[in-house]
């Protein structure tokens, strides 16, 4: 019972974070790439377009392959990555209550790639299968 539990925690904490960080975030901006491309934030210096480039990355692909339980540990690892650099780079000047969304997420996201994807994902059904 205490292992279904476990598995079910941490399909709830897929489900729920990758899915919020899909909708609320990923395919807006992926909607308005070309509104974006030019404005958004380029921290790290490589370029608007790049820097949002791989924003879309993470924040559609890696939240939906978080949310399905493939590829767990790289799409929450990249998730990560990127509340990071939003919290402690982006909005570092700003009030908490700005960053503070972000540090939840992030702190999600870490605890996922370091727990793993539970039983009830695609992760276990393909390591089963081989």
């Amino acid at each position: 019972m205490k292992a279904l539990l476990k598995d079910l925690g941490l399909l709830v904490m897929r489900l729920g974070f990758g899915i919020t960080m899909l909708l609320a975030h990923g395919i807006p901006k992926l909607e308005n790439y070309s509104n974006l491309m030019n404005r958004f934030p380029d921290p790290l210096g490589i370029g608007n377009s790049l820097s949002l480039g791989l924003a879309i990355f993470a924040e559609v692909l890696c939240a939906l392959l978080l949310a399905v339980g493939l590829y767990t540990r790289i799409a929450a690892l990249n998730l990560t990555i990127t509340m990071v650099v939003a919290v402690f780079i982006v909005h570092a000047s700003d009030p908490w209550s700005k960053m503070e969304l972000g540090f939840i997420y992030g702190a999600a996201y870490l605890a996922l790639a370091l727990m793993g994807p539970g039983k009830l994902s695609l992760d276990s059904i393909m390591r089963k299968r081989l």
